[in-house]
């Protein structure tokens, strides 16, 4: 029994080895100079002869890349900024729409009830590659494309969060909302003062997935912004980084990282909550 349970635990640590050695470089290499890494990794980004290795903490730590990123980088600020105006209307947009939808779909019996939620979770399921043109022809079409409105609207009208908080707006009990019906409470007043206050979990799950998705946003903005690169969010700020500014590479992944990690860790209990009572299983 203790061999298999410190097989376990042996498994366990590697495998936080395997997450965390990566964010570990990152941070230390964003504190590095460019010699320095040079000496580590020199050989993988010269692609010549030798061994590559790392320092578990910076000999030299610097300031010079954040300094670098932060005060002499405009570029970075601007593709912020458009990350900004792109992902708060997504958002805002998906709560707006994905909440009352949800509630009709886990509350009320209509027709075509079935068949339509079967449709959203066909449309969930979907990649990107495969709606890519379709999607690029309907907005063409609407003359948005190469303009924020391309990233913003397809992504308003995801099927994700209606799945989600449909699941979780289902286990609310309904005796709860007969007893409010027999008080005289109308269908609005229900909705929003026992639905939506019941459902503020799932909501904050669905508001942190999605930043974390928008975030790091990638494909989308390489095909519906490919004309107008002022317009690309920060997630594509890293391709245009060359490989003698590697520790300026490090800062903006971690710039980039600290948002969303931040809000993970801030909400990971309304997540879990959001997630359990969805019935996602990992």
């Amino acid at each position: 029994m203790n061999i298999k349970r410190g097989l376990k635990t042996l498994l366990l640590f590697g495998l936080a080895f395997f997450v965390w050695a990566p964010l570990w470089m990152m941070v230390t290499g964003s504190f590095m100079g460019k010699d320095e890494i040079y000496e580590f990794v020199g050989p993988v980004l010269e692609q010549r002869e030798g061994m590559a290795g790392w320092s578990l903490l910076p000999k030299y730590p610097t300031l010079r890349a954040y300094i670098e990123l932060l005060i002499d980088s405009p570029k970075f600020f601007a593709m912020f900024w458009n990350t900004c105006y792109q992902v708060a209307p997504i958002l805002i947009g998906q709560i707006c729409i994905a909440v009352p939808a949800a509630w009709a779909f886990a509350r009320y019996r209509f027709k075509g009830k079935k068949a339509l939620f079967l449709l959203y979770i066909t449309l969930m399921v979907l990649p990107f590659q495969v709606t890519m043109v379709s999607s690029y022809l309907v907005l063409l079409k609407l003359d948005i494309i190469d303009t924020h409105l391309s990233i913003i609207l397809p992504n308003i009208f995801s099927a994700f969060p209606v799945f989600i908080l449909t699941k979780f707006f289902r286990v609310i009990p309904e005796s709860l909302l007969e007893a409010a019906r027999l008080d005289g409470a109308s269908e609005g007043y229900i909705f929003l003062s026992l639905g939506v206050p019941m459902g503020a979990p799932g909501i904050f799950s669905v508001v942190i997935l999605g930043f974390i998705e928008y975030w790091n946003s990638i494909e989308q903005p390489l095909t519906f912004l490919a004309k107008r690169k002022d317009l690309w969010p920060l997630s594509l700020y890293l391709q245009g980084i060359t490989t003698d500014r590697t520790s300026v590479a490090f800062v903006a992944s971690a710039v980039m990282l600290a948002p969303a990690l931040l809000l993970f860790l801030g909400g990971q209990k309304y997540l879990e909550q959001g997630i359990a009572a969805s019935g996602i299983k990992g």
